[in-house]
């Protein structure tokens, strides 16, 4: 569940690059990622990232890559301080080395797209991006150093975030990162449609556009969360069935149980000083 939960909200993350980008071709994704940005008709030369420029998506795939690769705050199917060494604690040696081996290489995996994707991929960092560093062989040091530092922070996070409960990384990953990724998508390909169509220059598309978000808004604002159901109050002057569930439990107290019996008139028992006196005085009538 925490994989496929986790997985789909990763895949959406991508959906959006794809829609920003207008391909699929990792290639061409880093190369448009090499354009500079342009703000309000100027050209600024920083590179157009889509870490930057498609923040939550970068954020959201970030946040999935922990419960994909069952890394800590995310790791409750193989955390080691519950299972020692997690699932692989009957393994030794080699095989100890290649379980170890495949979870780094996965981490690494999803660091290497998200440097693709989202970081520029082999393209230089601002601002050695145009410079003769940003030629030949350097693309290849850039995309390694790149992998290293998200390597790094997932090691960063893991020595810093405490482990959640599992109810919270499942109502995270359902209740948090799908429907805001979802509404991200929605809202991306607006806004993209209409830069193609030119709609911006359009009053009644922006007019629209201000009423439906003031709309979702107060919506959204006065929307009261659900109560929380407490425990139904225990009568306490009502009689009590212990066995009313198949268990004998015990009453709470001022409660009565059916069917009690309280006795009532029974002699109190002798104390030994007087039994012991009786017995001697019978003796020594006897004698």
């Amino acid at each position: 569940a925490q994989l496929i939960s986790y997985e789909l909200a990763m895949g959406l993350s991508l959906v959006a690059v794809f829609m920003y980008a207008g391909t699929m071709s990792t290639s061409q994704i880093v190369e448009a990622q090499a354009q500079p940005i342009s703000l309000f008709g100027a050209t600024v030369s920083l590179p157009s990232w889509y870490g930057l420029l498609l923040l939550p998506s970068f954020v959201i795939y970030y946040i999935s890559m922990f419960g994909e690769t069952n890394r800590q705050p995310f790791d409750m199917p193989e955390c080691e301080s519950e299972l020692v060494s997690g699932h692989i604690t009957d393994y030794s040696g080699f095989r100890y080395a290649l379980f170890f081996l495949a979870e780094y290489i996965n981490v690494a995996t999803v660091s290497a797209v998200s440097v693709t994707l989202f970081l520029g991929g082999y393209n230089a960092p601002w601002p050695l991006n145009g410079t003769f560093l940003d030629q030949g062989w350097w693309g290849l040091l850039w995309f390694i150093l790149k992998v290293q530092i998200m390597i790094f922070t997932v090691a960063w996070v893991r020595a810093a975030v405490p482990r959640v409960r599992y109810d919270q990384m499942m109502r995270l990953g359902w209740k948090v990162l799908i429907p805001a990724n979802l509404a991200w998508i929605v809202m991306l390909a607006l806004m993209r449609g209409a830069s193609l169509h030119g709609w911006w220059a359009n009053p009644i598309f922006i007019g629209t556009l201000i009423v439906v978000l003031a709309a979702i808004v107060i919506v959204v604002w006065r929307s009261e969360p659900a109560p929380i159901q407490g425990p139904e109050p225990i009568d306490l002057d009502a009689e009590f069935d212990a066995f009313a569930g198949g268990y004998p439990v015990p009453p709470m107290p001022g409660q009565k149980l059916i069917g009690m019996v309280v006795a009532e008139g029974i002699a109190e028992p002798e104390t030994a000083s007087a039994s012991s006196g009786q017995r001697a005085t019978s003796n020594g009538a006897e004698l």
